[in-house]
């Protein structure tokens, strides 16, 4: 750790209400989109603790503020839930630690928004689900924060990322990009291009069965990836999920689908073998099991039938978005080599391919735990 990175990280951490002197500090690297730092402050009394500070990419994010909002509304929703339910604040949930100014947020350098996390403590994340445990665990803890939140009036909650999951527009997107061609590189996707439009028939069916009010759109997270749920150490058990930014309206198979998408597949999601992609049924079995058991309650019949296909949906849609950034010159995502983004987008493309290989033994299996 550099001195100027210390003083840096301590110049963001001193605006926000922390006791003591900020003594460590260094990048969390581990997210695509947004500026981490762990920080450790030294109280008066010889205490360390430890706070999440976080920059807002204004890039991804148009109104920062709009997705602070968010994150203030549903953090406070769920802590007073928690406490009002169980009586104490049993457990450790995300919370926002307030600026000196009292606001949740603070203004910095050329008008960077950053916010101050808890830190919580004795837990960690998966970047790959190693076993059916883990994967249990998150589905349940996604499912059991969707429940928390559904109580919560949707106009409460802002759209900060118009279309997000319109897959519709994202292929229409993806299809302006090639034919522009902006760095040159369409030459050498004509393969994943192809794959593309050879499922074009089915990339909007969801949203075709929202418009007709036969699935419920609700609050949702948007972004449920393994890596967004703290694990206690200890007991290998959710504590809570994390990453917020993308709560805003939307559908629950959303939700579902791009656990799948990020649990079932045993390499990292920019792995270039693509050879080692598959979907793991058992892993995909405990995802169904850990997710009823907290969201069944609120789960329309027709929802839980479309479980297996939501994860095909998320995957070619998260692959589309690769595709695209790719295209576009990795602007979106955040790289550390040449081809990322198009090794990412190979790895959704053939994890749809084992998903559609085993979709009717996915839906079987979902039918039996549902009963």
């Amino acid at each position: 750790m550099s001195d100027s990175l210390l003083r840096h990280i301590a110049s963001i951490g001193d605006q926000f209400a922390i006791e003591g002197s900020c003594v460590e500090g260094h990048e969390i690297e581990s997210g695509h989109i947004n500026t981490t730092y762990l920080a450790t402050y030294e109280r008066p009394n010889g205490g360390r603790k430890r706070f999440i500070l976080q920059r807002v990419n204004e890039h991804v994010f148009k109104d920062p503020e709009a997705v602070m909002r968010n994150v203030q509304t549903v953090t406070r929703h769920i802590n007073e839930k928690v406490l009002r339910e169980k009586k104490d604040a049993g457990g450790q949930t995300l919370s926002l630690f307030p600026a000196r100014t009292g606001a949740a947020w603070v203004k910095g350098e050329g008008g960077a928004l950053w916010r101050c996390y808890n830190f919580i403590e004795g837990c960690h994340t998966y970047d790959v689900v190693e076993n059916t445990r883990q994967a249990y665990q998150a589905a349940k803890a996604f499912g059991a924060f969707q429940d928390l939140v559904r109580d919560l009036p949707a106009d409460q909650v802002e759209e900060t990322i118009p279309g997000f999951h319109d897959t519709r527009a994202r292929y229409h997107r993806l299809m302006e990009v090639v034919a522009a061609d902006p760095q040159g590189r369409v030459g050498k996707v004509q393969e994943e291009i192809a794959t593309i439009q050879s499922y074009e028939a089915w990339l909007g069916r969801l949203l075709d069965l929202r418009d007709a009010g036969e699935i419920l759109e609700r609050i949702t997270h948007n972004d449920t990836k393994v890596n967004n749920v703290m694990i206690d150490a200890k007991t290998d058990e959710a504590v809570c999920v994390i990453d917020l930014d993308t709560v805003m309206p939307g559908l629950s198979l959303y939700d579902f689908g791009d656990l799948v998408r990020s649990a079932t597949s045993p390499v990292d999601e920019d792995e270039p073998n693509t050879a080692l992609v598959e979907m793991r049924m058992p892993i995909f079995e405990a995802l169904v099991e850990g997710y009823l058991e907290t969201a069944r309650n609120f789960l329309t019949p027709l929802e839980i039938e479309l479980l297996p296909f939501s994860g095909k949906v998320i995957s070619l849609e998260t692959g589309i978005r690769f595709l695209t950034d790719y295209l576009e010159g990795d602007l979106y995502f955040r790289t550390s080599r040449q081809d990322q983004n198009l090794d990412r987008c190979r790895t959704q493309l053939q994890l749809v391919k084992a998903i559609e290989e085993q979709e009717e033994q996915m839906l079987a299996f979902v039918k039996k735990v549902a009963g």
